[in-house]
């Protein structure tokens, strides 16, 4: 068999493959919703940033406009810094608390994935917990009267301020890992107990609708007593 020969069976077998083989629709699903899904991080990350560059930009026109222009530099008074802090303070407790929750919500599916309806209350009420703390947190941490020791160095306050952010940062840091420690066994708990209350037995024919009977297990015998046919009522004096 010469090469012309080999040639034309490959030809040949090719073309069979081609009018044979069809396309997985499965795995051309799986590739543009993975294009897909890629494409929108990319727009969430640029957006992300656009919004950061202007929230720093927005910072620092308040900082100017609010600054006094004296021999040719930027006086800046101490409440200046102070109110800045705090719009920082809110602003990180208003986005990160989201942003995080945002690349949780699967975790926290699959641990309530047994009682949905309760991981969304719980969610709910957690993010109440989160906003109460950072608000509280801000508030004992505003200053309202200038120290003395700003009054010497700037510096004093800028260590101040960067404290609470750190501060707030922290605290984030320590909910948002004690929630993950935590759903675990609370998404246990509330399946064992739905186990419970589906595993229970109704009550029997002839019971009082007042008496229920507790949740038993598999294989649990129930011995039931009740007067013979014909047999006189048992007199409640005795």
């Amino acid at each position: 068999m010469n090469t012309t020969d080999v040639e034309q069976l490959l030809v040949a077998a090719f073309a069979d493959a081609r009018t044979s083989v069809s396309e997985n629709p499965d795995l051309f699903a799986r590739v543009t919703r993975s294009l897909d899904d890629q494409q929108a991080r990319r727009r969430f990350r640029w957006r992300l940033a656009r919004w950061i560059l202007a929230f720093v930009a927005a910072n620092a026109l308040l900082a100017l406009a609010l600054s006094d222009f004296d021999n040719r530099r930027f006086v800046m008074p101490w409440w200046v810094i102070e109110l800045i802090t705090n719009i920082v303070l809110v602003a990180l407790a208003i986005g990160l608390g989201p942003f995080i929750k945002r690349f949780g919500r699967s975790y926290a599916a699959d641990v309530f994935r047994a009682n949905p309806r309760t991981g969304k209350s719980y969610l709910v009420l957690t993010d109440v917990a989160y906003y109460l703390i950072f608000a509280a947190f801000v508030l004992f941490t505003v200053t309202f009267v200038e120290h003395a020791s700003w009054r010497r160095s700037t510096g004093e306050q800028l260590q101040h301020e960067a404290a609470r952010i750190g501060g707030i940062l922290l605290i984030m840091g320590v909910l948002h890992a004690a929630n993950v420690i935590a759903l675990p066994v609370i998404g246990r708990l509330l399946s064992s107990n739905k186990r419970l209350d589906e595993s229970g037995v109704a009550p029997a024919a002839g019971m009082p609708p007042s008496m229920s009977v507790p949740p038993l297990g598999p294989g649990t015998w129930i011995l039931r007593i009740e007067p013979a046919p014909g047999a006189l009522p048992a007199d409640p004096a005795s």
